[in-house]
C-alpha cells in the first residue's frame, strides 16, 4: 500500500543549497543509505526461508522493509527540496524567459552537478559523491542470525554517518531529515538486537547506542523522541506482520531515550504531507505545454472527485 504522504514533515529549505543535497544524497545512496538498508531487508525478506516456522524474524525484516522504503522516499525528497530551494510563486507560469541568458550559470560549480544536468534537481541512488548504489552492498546469506547481525551492523552505521551528514549541513530541511532518520535508526537496531537476543540468548542490547549518539542533544530528534517514536514499531500493514510483538512488546526503551515499554503499531505513523515542488520552464521540467497539461490535469481531477 502506497500513501501520498512522507513519513515525517519536513520544513521549507530557507535557500537553495545544492552542497547540502549532496551531502543528503549520501543518505540515499551511500554504503549505510536508506537503498541499502531497504535492498538488504527486501531481498532477505523474499528469500527468506521457514518462514512459517521463524514467523516473528521474517515478520520484522519485513514489516522494516516497507519503512525503508518510505526512508528512501523522505529523502529524496528532502535532497530535491534543497536542490531547488523555496518554492516561488508563479514561477512555473510561462516559457522560463531567454535561456540564452544563462539561468543556471550558477550550477556549473556545484559538487553534484549530474543532479541538475540529468536529474532536473531531484534526487537519485546515488551517494554524496554520484557513484552510483549498487547490487554490493546486499548482504542476503539464507543464515538468520548472520543475516540479522548484518542488518544490526547495517543500523548502528547508518546512524553514524546520519549524524556525521547533519553535523555539517544548517537548513532545517535537511537537519530534520536527519533527526528523524536518527531515531527511526535506533528503533531498528534495537529491534535486531533483541530478536538476536531471542535467538541465541546474547544481550545483544547492551551495544547499544552504538555509536553512542546523544539524542537528547540533537534539537531535530526531540518531538520524535517525546511523542514515543523510539519505542514503536509499526506494522506497515492492517493485518499482516503482527507476529513482531513477540520480539518487541514487553521491554523497555533504551536507558539514553525517554524511558517507556515498546509498543506495536498496527499500521504506519500519521506522516506529513509532501512538499510541491514548482516546474521550472527554462529546465523544462515539465513540458510541453505546461499550461495545456495544468488545464488538462484539473479537468482530470475534478472528473476524479
Amino acid at each position: 500500500m502506497r500513501v501520498d504522504k512522507l513519513q515525517a514533515e519536513l520544513p521549507p529549505p530557507k535557500k537553495q543549497d545544492p552542497n547540502a543535497a549532496a551531502a543528503l544524497q549520501e543518505l540515499l545512496g551511500g554504503k549505510y543509505g536508506e537503498m541499502s538498508t531497504l535492498g538488504n531487508y527486501m531481498f532477505q525478506s523474499f528469500n527468506f526461508r521457514s518462514k512459517d516456522k521463524l514467523r516473528p524474524f521474517y515478520s520484522l525484516v519485513a514489516s522494516i522493509t516497507a519503512e525503508e522504503l518510505g526512508h528512501v522516499e523522505l529523502v529524496s525528497n528532502g535532497v530535491a527540496m534543497l536542490n531547488n530551494g523555496p518554492d516561488k510563486p508563479g514561477a512555473d507560469a510561462g516559457d522560463g524567459g531567454d535561456i540564452s541568458m544563462s539561468p543556471f550559470e550558477a550550477m556549473k560549480e556545484i559538487r553534484s552537478a549530474a543532479s541538475f544536468l540529468s536529474g532536473a534537481g531531484g534526487a537519485m541512488p546515488v551517494n554524496s559523491n554520484s557513484m552510483s548504489w549498487n547490487n554490493d552492498m546486499i548482504t542476503t546469506t539464507g543464515n538468520v542470525v548472520v543475516d540479522l547481525l548484518h542488518n544490526f551492523h547495517l543500523e548502528c552505521g547508518a546512524r553514524l554517518h546520519k549524524l556525521r551528514v547533519y553535523e555539517t549541513l544548517s537548513d532545517p530541511t535537511g537537519r530534520e531529515v536527519c533527526g528523524y532518520l536518527l531515531v527511526r535508526g535506533s528503533v531498528h537496531a534495537h529491534s535486531y538486537a533483541l530478536a538476536l537476543k531471542k535467538i541465541t540468548g546474547v544481550e545483544l542490547e547492551k551495544f547499544l547506542p552504538t555509536p553512542n549518539i546523544p539524542l537528547d542533544k540533537i534539537p531535530e530528534c526531540q518531538k520524535y523522541l517525546q511523542e514515543g517514536s523510539h519505542r514503536r514499531l509499526y506494522t506497515w500493514s492492517p493485518n499482516d506482520y503482527k507476529e513482531i510483538a513477540g520480539i518487541w512488546e514487553g521491554e523497555q526503551a533504551l536507558p539514553t531515550d525517554p524511558p517507556g515499554e515498546l509498543t506495536v503499531v498496527d499500521g504506519m505513523p500519521e506522516g506529513g504531507k509532501i512538499h510541491q515542488l514548482v516546474g521550472v520552464p527554462s529546465a523544462f521540467t515539465p513540458d510541453y505545454a505546461p499550461e495545456e497539461m495544468f488545464e488538462i490535469a484539473t479537468k482530470l481531477y475534478k472528473k476524479s472527485r
